[in-house]
């Protein structure tokens, strides 16, 4: 690829990014933003599923299989791979979609 103008600050704006990233109180407030919107998503699925109230189980199934599966490719790689910033902030993203099930199910009483 050609090294323009754009390209290079792109390169310089993705550095930057991932070197304010190696701070640990930016990491950890990127874990809680995506653990916020996996609660957010948890939320919102969850409410488009119920709308008709015949798939509630179903997708709730379907989420927790999707869920298994990428722990399982996650956790069965390398160590290195498992502790790259995009696996941890989809991780914690993951966790704050079943957290939202387990509290709503336990909010429905179900």
């Amino acid at each position: 690829m050609q090294n323009t103008r754009l390209n290079s600050l792109f390169d310089l704006a993705f550095g930057r990014f991932r070197a304010s990233l190696r701070n640990p109180w930016r990491r950890l407030a990127l874990f809680a933003i995506s653990f916020l919107l996996g609660n957010l998503m948890g939320t919102t699925i969850s409410t488009i599923a119920g709308q008709n109230a015949n798939l509630d189980t179903v997708v709730a199934a379907i989420l927790i299989v999707v869920t298994e599966t990428y722990s399982w490719f996650v956790y069965r790689a390398n160590r290195r791979v498992s502790q790259s910033l995009f696996v941890q902030s989809v991780n914690a993203f993951k966790v704050g979609l079943i957290y939202n099930l387990f509290v709503l199910a336990f909010t429905l009483g179900s």
